[in-house]
């Protein structure tokens, strides 16, 4: 063999095989496609975390089941952060480094903007997180596809349903976590400016100054045990309007911490009812919890599988070998689509939905709508 020839095999071996690494570090193979998550498996909003991540997997595991997706099955490889932002952008770099096609699912407003430098400015999508404050809805974001609305369109509902009930004065009783305090920001923000008189925001547990305040309606901004403990107390020392909370105090989980004495509190949620059957995407859900062997469905695991519903039906669009360009195009043209009878327009502000609704807690602690 030539000179020529020997060096002309040898160069079209390397640039085989960096090609083959691009591919790897982009998170697809010939059999596989990797999605990174980091997201609270532990601390306090671990409740909700795990609950997202195993809707998730639920999911992504049915679909290996039956043979992936154009015949790669799909590796969410998933890392504790506690809901520490700093362990967060940690987190995001080791998944980064090991090679993903997307981030996926992460949890927290606060964590999402530690993490959201290290993909700033490149071509990674971070689908899903669980994250609502309004500003990851806007221009400033432009990686972030989010499957919630914001904060305002659940203070907005809050707001709408304490005016009929003639409950304009209103105090807000708030956790300091920072998911929390960004939904303190936006539920200021909104429901005064829709008429809402505020007339306190306090610490959970400022309950005694709260009730000084002879407020109508009382907004819990807090995750399901400390809204819980909140609430318990704001009922124990004889408050009797109406109690509200956002999705982040966990309806379900809300409910079954309270039982009884949760009668009459509202919740927004951003996804169905989890027991209402009328939904295809809830019939699979329980179909496949039931199969199995897993517990109650709840709104988040819900949220969760969901996603990844939604995340599984852009990778089939996306084509037989997808790359994160392809995988932006099937995002931007799902437009009013039905995933499982969920209504699916990221078409201008990267929002799958829009949608909120109320439940309310009956006198047997269960969700009502």
């Amino acid at each position: 063999m030539s000179i020529q020839s020997t060096l002309g095999a040898l160069l079209g071996a390397i640039l085989f095989t960096l090609s083959g690494v691009a591919g790897a570090q982009d998170g697809v193979t010939k059999t596989g496609i990797v999605l990174g998550q980091s997201v609270a498996l532990s601390g306090p909003a671990s409740s909700l975390g795990q609950a997202f991540a195993q809707g998730a997997k639920l999911y992504f595991d049915r679909v290996n089941g039956e043979g992936g997706v154009h015949g790669r099955t799909i590796d969410v490889v998933t890392l504790d952060d506690a809901g520490t932002p700093a362990t967060t952008l940690a987190n995001t770099k080791k998944l980064l480094a090991q090679g993903v096609l997307s981030l996926f699912g992460y949890y927290g407003s606060p964590q999402l903007t530690a993490a959201y430098p290290a993909i700033k400015d490149s071509d990674v999508l971070l689908f899903a997180p669980m994250a609502a404050a309004d500003e990851f809805r806007g221009a400033m974001y432009p990686n972030v596809y989010s499957l919630r609305p914001g904060y305002a369109e659940e203070a907005a509902a809050i707001t709408r349903h304490a005016e009929t009930l003639g409950a304009r004065k209103l105090v807000i009783l708030h956790s300091n976590d920072g998911e929390s305090m960004a939904a303190l920001d936006s539920a200021e923000r909104t429901m005064t400016s829709m008429g809402a008189d505020l007339l306190l925001k306090a610490p959970l547990e400022s309950v005694d100054k709260v009730l000084q305040a002879r407020p109508q309606s009382v907004l819990v901004i807090s995750e399901p045990k400390g809204a819980a403990t909140a609430i318990r107390t704001l009922r124990d020392k004889g408050f009797r309007g109406p109690v509200y909370g956002f999705s982040n105090t966990g309806e379900s989980l809300l409910a079954e911490l309270l039982g009884p004495i949760g009668a009459g509190v509202v919740v927004t949620r951003v996804v169905p009812k989890s027991d209402n059957f009328k939904m295809a995407v809830v019939r699979e859900l329980h179909a496949d919890m039931t199969a199995a062997k897993l517990g109650k469905p709840n709104v988040y695991l819900l949220e969760g599988y969901t996603a990844a519903r939604i995340y599984v039906a852009a990778l089939r669009s996306a084509g037989k070998d997808p790359t994160r360009a392809k995988l932006k195009k099937a995002f931007d043209s799902m437009v009013d689509v039905s995933i499982g009878d969920f209504r699916v327009h990221f078409a201008g502000d990267r929002v799958a939905s829009k949608m909120v609704q109320l439940g309310v807690i009956d006198g047997q602690g269960r969700v009502r709508d």
